[in-house]
């Protein structure tokens, strides 16, 4: 029901009272088939989500998948083709393709930076900067990166930041406010300092999340306290840094870069000539 809403919203935000180019081009009503290619090479997410686009755009379409999500494409690779009414096939297209070119675009960055990794034993972790809305496909597209979640929202796991510290007074005082509510939740507390995480690690918390720290700092703490604690990196990862930030010995590496900072991969729609 939620995709279905987002698309007809989406479409309704395109076309709005008609797609005046079409409409006065006076195109015949008969069969064209087109075709979606990739221009760039990448990892697909996002097939269905086009394809519904499409057939919410006219159910009679024809439309036969050559990939799915999770398939590496090189230029020149067809991804789908359709078949059906020309009229149809333009305005779903530009729909379509903004889904397709995005969520194929979270998948790449995130195949490329979980590769990277993927002999380290490090988690790579999405966060929740994403683009209003679209949270749960951009998070299934960190997925069929291979990447993992972080807490989908507010209301999963317990993640006392900077400013909740600054706010309770002290990492201590704000993990005990969380424990008199005597909830199941994990807590995972953000730290940006020695003294920090040694507070935090004696408040007890079952996660810390070592930010903007610099990899000698991570491996120290990893040292120090790995046996009983799971530690986070977050803060500044690239592909330049991410290899020695795994290298410390984390369990999980987040970057919000996933999502707000990805690329979109470049596709095209293509009427068969």
């Amino acid at each position: 029901m939620f995709l279905d809403e987002l698309i007809r919203k989406s479409l309704e935000e395109d076309i709005g009272t008609g797609d005046i180019t079409t409409k006065y081009l006076d195109l015949e009503p008969l069969s064209n088939t087109a075709f979606i290619v990739a221009k760039a090479e990448g990892v697909m997410a996002g097939i269905d989500v086009a394809r519904a686009v499409f057939k919410m755009v006219d159910p009679e379409l024809k439309i036969t998948l050559y990939c799915k999500d999770g398939d590496k494409v090189r230029p020149k690779d067809e991804i789908m083709r359709l078949e059906g009414r020309p009229g149809s096939i333009l305005q779903g297209e530009r729909t379509a393709l903004n889904f397709l070119q995005r969520l194929s675009g979270i998948a790449t960055q995130t195949h490329r930076l979980s590769s990277l990794i993927a002999n380290t034993g490090t988690k790579l972790l999405d966060t929740r900067k994403t683009t209003p809305l679209l949270r749960s496909l951009e998070k299934y597209a960190v997925r069929i990166g291979g990447g993992y979640n972080h807490r989908f929202g507010l209301f999963d796991m317990v993640l006392i930041k900077e400013n909740h510290i600054r706010a309770c007074g002290g990492i201590t005082d704000a993990v005990n406010r969380i424990r008199k509510h005597n909830t199941s939740y994990k807590i995972e507390v953000e730290v940006t300092n020695k003294a920090e995480l040694d507070e935090a690690v004696n408040a007890g918390v079952d996660r810390i999340m070592l930010d903007n720290m610099t990899p000698a700092q991570i491996k120290a703490a990893v040292k120090k306290y790995g046996k009983k604690m799971e530690f986070e990196v977050s803060g500044g990862i690239t592909e330049e840094n991410i290899v020695n930030y795994a290298k410390t010995g984390v369990q999980f590496i987040s970057s919000g870069a996933l999502t707000h900072s990805y690329k979109s991969l470049d596709i095209s729609l293509l009427f068969k000539e």
